[in-house]
């Protein structure tokens, strides 16, 4: 990748699917190489290595990459995929939920998810306050600053992973690489700065965030021996998936689908990808071949319903007539399907 004041890789061309013309208001198959962009922030840092391969302005801090669908006509997603560099906290902030959001004219509220790509030693976050606060205490430590004495900071190590459900009063440390998916929103309301005297927004703060203490403890459940689930809910579900050298899948993107190479390096479609790359895919069966030293990544698709019932499917061999039988997911409650009437299904869909 390269990164410059702004961060574009090259534009993706598809999987190379061909398909009849769709209908007005139908969604077109889809699978891209993400573009991104860097943000200046003043809690950045200046070495983006290893997740940038290329030079980078050393004057100038970074604190997070956004990545894109590539091309002006494509449609916004409903995900916004980050990451996120700090040498500094973050402020001390908190995001609607959908309805207040709308209230305010806005699409939608922010949830979020983080999962921790490096940490320093020592290096925290904070989530939820310490006690349970009246909304007229916690106001008043809005105002007078205590509120960065009330939240609840704990240590966290990488392969870590923290929901951030909107409502929830959270920041984030100095010394983390974290990858952070999250409703396409930008509501935010600061309640503390760190003496960067930024505007705060006490009164939205209070109005919109939960008082008390947050669960932070998440438990990862494993769906096939690629997939793990880290996170599920009303708009996204967040995992990670794990591909044994040159072992090579079906990535299923019925939903909208995000893929971020956190280790080793694939094929994903028709492109190359290695650590800090990222493919967008939408009602579409990419095929990903992993690398002489396999491949991790991080899905995130959308959904209200958990995890995708299909994501990743085995390749069949060569000669072979068949995929064989569809993944068997370890978590109760979720149908599966075979990757051929996921398919045919698709294909009804767009003619």
């Amino acid at each position: 990748m390269v990164f410059g004041d702004i961060l574009i890789l090259p534009d993706g061309l598809g999987a190379g699917v061909t398909f009849e013309p769709l209908s007005s208001g139908e969604t077109p198959m889809a699978t891209d190489l993400a573009r991104a962009h860097a943000l200046s922030k003043p809690w950045g840092v200046a070495d983006l290595r290893p997740w940038s391969r290329s030079d980078h302005d050393g004057n100038r801090l970074v604190g997070e990459i956004w990545y894109e669908r590539p091309g002006s006509a494509a449609p916004d997603p409903s995900l916004l995929l980050k990451l996120l560099f700090t040498s500094q906290p973050l402020s001390i902030q908190v995001h609607p939920d959908d309805a207040y959001a709308q209230s305010m004219g806005l699409a939608s509220g922010k949830t979020e998810a983080w999962y921790i790509l490096s940490a320093a030693p020592g290096a925290k976050i904070a989530l939820g306050l310490k006690k349970r606060l009246a909304p007229r205490q916690l106001r008043e430590a809005v105002d007078d600053g205590s509120i960065a004495a009330l939240v609840a900071w704990r240590t966290v190590l990488a392969g870590d992973v923290v929901s951030v459900p909107a409502g929830t009063i959270h920041a984030i440390g100095a010394g983390l690489v974290i990858a952070e998916i999250q409703q396409r929103s930008d509501a935010t309301f600061r309640m503390f700065d760190f003496g960067r005297k930024r505007e705060l927004h006490a009164a939205r703060a209070v109005a919109v965030a939960d008082t008390g203490p947050t669960d932070v403890d998440l438990k990862p459940k494993r769906l096939t021996d690629e997939r793990t689930l880290l996170v599920s809910n009303l708009h996204f579900a967040f995992e990670r998936i794990q591909l044994a050298p040159g072992a090579t899948f079906h990535l299923e993107a019925e939903r909208e689908t995000w893929l971020l190479i956190v280790n080793g390096s694939a094929r994903a479609g028709p492109f190359n990808v290695a650590m800090g790359d990222a493919v967008f895919a939408q009602l579409d069966s990419v095929d990903i071949k992993a690398g002489a030293d396999g491949v991790t990544g991080l899905v995130a698709s959308t959904g209200t319903d958990g995890p995708a019932p299909i994501l990743l499917q085995r390749a069949a061999l060569p000669g072979a007539t068949d995929v064989g039988p569809p993944e068997k997911m370890r978590v109760s409650g979720f149908p599966t399907r075979t990757r051929a009437a996921a398919l045919r299904e698709r294909s009804g869909a767009i003619q």
